[in-house]
């Protein structure tokens, strides 16, 4: 499923990626995925500074029984 969406990009930008062969649609699409994986990272990055890992010691204890 796509969803169509509207975009306001400055004409001699648009001029040149038309004069160049830019697909407008796929570039569009392109940094629309990139800037959303970045804002994904820092939302993640955000949350484990927020709450960072522990040490849990039931595990160390779990891993020790393997060993055995």
């Amino acid at each position: 499923m796509t969803t169509r969406t509207t975009f306001t990009l400055d004409d001699s930008l648009a001029d040149q990626a038309r004069r160049l062969g830019v697909n407008i649609s796929a570039a569009a699409r392109e940094g629309v995925a990139a800037a959303v994986r970045a804002a994904l990272a820092d939302a993640d990055r955000a949350a484990y500074q927020a709450k960072p890992e522990r040490v849990d010691e039931f595990w160390g204890e779990a891993e020790a029984w393997g060993d055995e």
